[in-house]
């Protein structure tokens, strides 16, 4: 008995501490496998002993909530839901019952509470009962009707989610490796917690509503299926559901499971609900769940595999990166040999070495991770020094995780990613140079600094005998590199690389300067500042980056290979100066919707993501339909007009 009581305290620690650390600091320190191994095993021993520690992870919902938002207590308490991996356990809660099955969206909770037919409050989950109050933040969400046909009072909860898709493209803008984000419901969690809702639009959070508390005086024919469809016609998106009974429970899971490897909106499992609400409600609740729902997580499927090395992959901070290589096995229809095992905090704590058995598993059924390591050898070493540089490497602690760090400056490794960004499309636009093909050139030590991109005509016959390599792949990229000798000044800035500084605002920088070259190199940070969306952080950055003698130095050798095509006058074409756009659909006139964005800021103006209160307009070909921006649009009277419209404005 007393040595199990020890092991629930020390379970109950590493639970807490697991969870501070992901729902208050939005960082994870073990793996979601692993959480719920331990979790389980808690609650296994708290049945066995009849004993629940103060404090205990089994009776606590989420976290406490951070101290920098108000905070506010629900009208009820939101519960956890009980979970099971096993389907016939799902099937014997449905048993007779109507159930709805639907996504377990993985984001950030959210009650909704809309008064006379505006929204009046937001507020997180929290710890389940005292939330943060979050409106301003919501108010920005991509999807949320700011107002709606119902005058009522109305509660609703849902979910705030960003997509794969967009948390990709996102954390590709962030160009400080240590800056990304783990994962969408990392990122989602800071951008609805944030005090400045400018940075939460950026962030294209969606909003999918689950669950309907109350709607004054309107009947739902005690249906959760008729709140859901009423939820819709009010303008909410819902999560997306299917109409279960114990018949047809198999298949509808399997529906499910075959489409969550394509479904862009984060989750990680399934929730069921009976659709009788009167009979839900009268089952009452445990301390913990509620009884009229259930969750279902997909039983992972693992496999035994053997650790052949750790890659030690560097970034362009610094950061060494361990990953897993180990013999390649089936998981989930894909063929997995590789696995980022993520510090070195979490590489310990698996004890990995060479040759061990090791188990893994696809996470939410997509990337792959390490779930045990069956033999814990522990021996593998870390490297003293960096595997591209040979620089002494640094191991950092940061609140409890360590990393292994290159504080190199001149690291190869680090040119690399700038490299990438400098031949990429928006910048030099130079193709035939992948980052692969960056990284082989910059081993061979054919490119050291941005000019030697131009030179590369050194080593053509050494580039012909690549692999991958011939005379027609060189005399392609010896082709595209002459092109993109003739360049503009927008193009350059942006692809030197200088932190947080992004198309759009390299933009900004070179009209502000009149295009001259010099003015902008010996700008000071408070000209930079004055510049509509630079400010004072980046325009320090920049302005140091043109004072460090190495990186002036690579400019000059660079100008030397380079021609800057001198602007038109924008005198009198400025015509869009002050004018907010939003662009949807499919184009016709423009190659892209991102070529449209070009002439629109060429003419002054600017693009947006998001229809908000400051759009001027949204572009979009069918203005009749029904998508969320239109619906916005409409909302807030913002003229919808064609692409026909918006050239007939420029002209």
């Amino acid at each position: 008995m007393e040595n199990k009581l020890q092991r629930m305290k020390e379970l109950a620690g590493l639970l807490s501490e697991a969870a501070k650390a992901y729902y208050q600091e939005d960082r994870e320190i073990m793996s979601n496998y692993e959480y719920d191994k331990l979790y389980d095993e808690l609650q296994m021993l708290e049945e066995e002993t009849g004993t629940v520690l103060t404090g205990s992870p089994t009776m606590k919902v989420g976290y406490e909530s951070v101290d920098e938002l108000p905070k506010e207590r629900h009208e009820r308490p939101m519960l956890s839901l009980d979970k099971t991996k096993d389907v016939a356990v799902l099937k014997e809660f449905v048993d007779g019952q109507k159930t709805l099955i639907s996504w377990k969206l993985d984001g950030l909770t959210v009650v909704l509470t809309y008064r006379g037919g505006e929204l009046a409050k937001a507020v997180t989950r929290g710890n389940g009962e005292v939330g943060e109050v979050i409106t301003n933040n919501a108010r920005v969400f991509r999807n949320i009707p700011l107002s709606i046909p119902f005058k009522g009072e109305l509660v609703l909860r849902g979910e705030a989610v960003i997509s794969y898709s967009d948390f990709k493209e996102i954390n590709e803008e962030i160009e400080d490796v240590d800056a990304k984000y783990k994962n969408p419901r990392n990122l989602c969690s800071g951008s609805v917690r944030q005090l400045n809702n400018e940075i939460t639009a950026k962030r294209k959070v969606q909003f999918f509503a689950f669950s309907l508390v109350r709607a004054e005086g309107q009947e739902f024919e005690n249906s959760r299926e008729c709140q859901f469809e009423w939820l819709r016609r009010m303008g909410f998106d819902v999560v997306e559901y299917k109409v279960a009974s114990a018949e047809n429970l198999e298949e509808t899971v399997e529906w499910f499971s075959e489409r969550i490897a394509e479904n862009d909106i984060p989750s990680d499992g399934l929730v069921a609900v009976y659709d009788d609400i009167a009979y839900g409600q009268s089952l009452g609740s445990t301390a913990k769940f509620p009884r009229d729902s259930f969750a279902f997580k997909w039983a992972d499927e693992i496999r035994d595999t053997h650790l052949l090395e750790i890659e030690w992959s560097p970034s362009r901070t610094g950061l060494i990166n361990p990953v897993a290589i180990f013999e390649p096995v089936e998981l989930e229809g894909t063929t997995v040999s590789r696995a980022s095992v993520h510090n070195l905090s979490i590489m310990k704590g698996l004890e990995l070495g060479l040759g061990d058995t090791v188990q893994v598993y696809k996470a939410n059924m997509i990337i792959p991770q390490i779930a045990e390591n069956l033999t814990r050898s522990n021996n593998i070493e870390i490297p003293d020094k960096c595997p591209v540089c040979g620089h002494e490497t640094q191991i950092k602690n940061l609140n409890g995780v360590e990393t292994l760090y290159c504080p190199n400056d001149s690291c190869l490794a680090k040119q690399l990613k700038l490299l990438t960004l400098f031949v990429s499309r928006n910048a030099m636009n130079i193709d035939g140079l992948s980052e692969a093909t960056l990284e082989k050139f910059i081993a061979r030590g054919y490119i050291r600094e941005f000019a030697d991109i131009f030179k590369i005509g050194r080593y053509r016959e050494e580039i012909m005998e690549m692999e991958g390599f011939g005379e027609k792949s060189y005399s392609n990229l010896a082709e595209s590199i002459e092109r993109a000798r003739m360049t503009t000044l927008p193009r350059l800035i942006y692809g030197l690389g200088i932190s947080n500084i992004g198309v759009a605002n390299a933009k900004m920088i070179c009209r502000a300067f009149d295009y001259d070259l010099e003015k902008i190199r010996n700008s000071s940070p408070e000209e930079l500042s004055e510049i509509d969306g630079i400010g004072e952080v980046i325009g320090r950055a920049f302005s140091d980056y043109f004072k460090d003698e190495e990186n002036s130095l690579h400019l000059d050798h660079l100008l030397a290979e380079l021609e800057i095509e001198k602007p038109e006058s924008e005198e009198g074409e400025q015509v869009l100066q002050g004018l907010n756009f939003v662009i949807t659909g499919s184009v016709e006139h423009f190659a892209n919707r991102d070529e449209a964005k070009a002439l629109i800021e060429e003419k002054g103006g600017k693009v947006t993501g998001s229809v908000t209160s400051k759009t001027n307009y949204l572009i979009n070909n069918d203005a009749a339909s029904n998508s969320s921006k239109n619906r916005k649009a409409k909302e807030l009277g913002i003229p919808i007009i064609s692409e026909e419209e918006f050239l007939q404005m420029i002209r």
